[in-house]
């Protein structure tokens, strides 16, 4: 199953892989320093190398299945938006309390709520996909649900450097 993904999250998680398979020498010489070091059944420095070797290596699974299933989507390529779809960003007003918020739908990757980014998975992101300027979407939470009203859609997406 292919999972959305801006150009930017792709971009971070190939960063975040080639960062980790850099690690991988500097892993290796501290488990051969560790080995160097005596009994195995009882080094400490050789348990901790080999635990973060396997840390490493599951983490590069994770990220490369996550890149194998990308289906990068570029917001800027999105046009005129009549509906709420990943890579939008929608200003939205809560009826209960009339505060209007702008977010933008993006992968969990993506998720950053101080900067309004927030999951198409997220339930106030399953929530609005699909929604139209002037529909209500309500979203289920614990402390009870919430009703937010659409008040516009459109693209707002910059790529983000130095992170």
């Amino acid at each position: 199953m292919k999972r959305p993904m801006t150009p930017r999250g792709y971009d971070a998680l190939r960063a975040e892989l080639t960062r980790l398979k850099a690690l991988r020498p500097e892993i290796a010489r501290a488990i051969e320093v560790a080995r160097g070091h005596g009994d195995l059944s009882e080094n400490g420095d050789y348990d901790a190398a080999k635990e973060k070797s396997g840390m490493t290596e599951a983490k590069i699974r994770d990220i490369e299945t996550r890149l194998a299933m990308a289906e990068v989507i570029d917001p800027r390529k999105l046009g005129e938006l009549t509906r709420v779809v990943f890579g939008a960003s929608v200003r939205i007003e809560d009826l209960d309390s009339g505060e209007q918020k702008v977010l933008s739908i993006f992968g969990a990757e993506e998720s950053n709520i101080e900067r309004g980014w927030i999951s198409f998975e997220a339930p106030l992101g399953r929530a609005l996909i699909g929604k139209e300027i002037g529909d209500v979407a309500k979203v289920p939470l614990p402390g009870g649900a919430r009703e937010y009203e659409i008040v516009e859609i459109f693209v707002q997406y910059e790529e983000v450097s130095g992170e």
